[in-house]
């Protein structure tokens, strides 16, 4: 089962940063969960939310943003031999420029892109087949569409996560990871349905409690 950081070790350190990054590995989880944008000059950059330093991502420059915010390149050429990596893309339009990445730099302990938006996955797929992805989900609506995509694994919030729907998802060949999970009692009932990942704010304890 992969243990895995939300934006990084979110708790300890400022999210999509290197910083934390760097410290989801240092407590022992084996990668982490971190967001793409695409500014105005095709820079594929590692944020949250639409917003940074006051302006608008997907109108801005990437030298119009906070300095130092990194980028995808650097984080593949940085993580891919140390880290799984759940790439998550925010917004359309990057797809080819995303292949083109991984596979020049392809993470060597595993990979995932995933995505709330069906159209990412869909073009991502027509791109290149090969490329594991996975839906992120957060109501029975989205999850109820994973049939009709060419996915290979569910990102689920934690409430959507029962017996029943691991099972019925691992029947159908799908991979589970659930997000996002920051309490010792909820880690160690994930565990016991046998998901496939778990992904936490909480980098340190995730590791105390399910590592080895």
């Amino acid at each position: 089962m992969l243990l895995l950081g939300h934006r990084g070790a979110r708790r300890y350190a400022p999210e999509n940063t290197i910083a934390a990054f760097e410290l989801a590995l240092e407590h022992d989880c084996h990668g982490f969960e971190f967001d793409v944008r695409l500014t105005a000059d095709r820079h594929l950059i590692i944020c949250h939310d639409p917003r940074l330093a006051g302006r608008e991502i997907e109108t801005s420059r990437y030298d119009q943003l906070n300095r130092g915010t990194p980028c995808l390149p650097e984080v593949l050429e940085r993580f891919a031999t140390r880290a799984f990596l759940d790439i998550e893309l925010k917004v359309t339009g990057m797809e080819s420029k995303i292949a083109d990445l991984l596979h020049e730099h392809s993470p060597q302990a595993g990979y995932c892109v995933s995505s709330f938006l069906p159209r990412v996955i869909e073009r991502l797929s027509a791109v290149d087949k090969s490329l594991p992805l996975g839906l992120i989900c957060d109501s029975q609506r989205q999850l109820a569409s994973w049939t009709s995509l060419a996915i290979q694994a569910l990102f689920l919030e934690r409430g959507l996560v029962t017996p029943g729907v691991v099972e019925a998802l691992h029947s159908g060949g799908r991979k589970v990871f659930v997000w996002t999970v920051n309490r010792e009692r909820e880690m160690r009932q994930f565990a016991e349905l046998a998901v496939d990942g778990i992904i936490s704010d909480d980098t340190r304890l995730l590791a105390q409690t399910l590592g080895p």
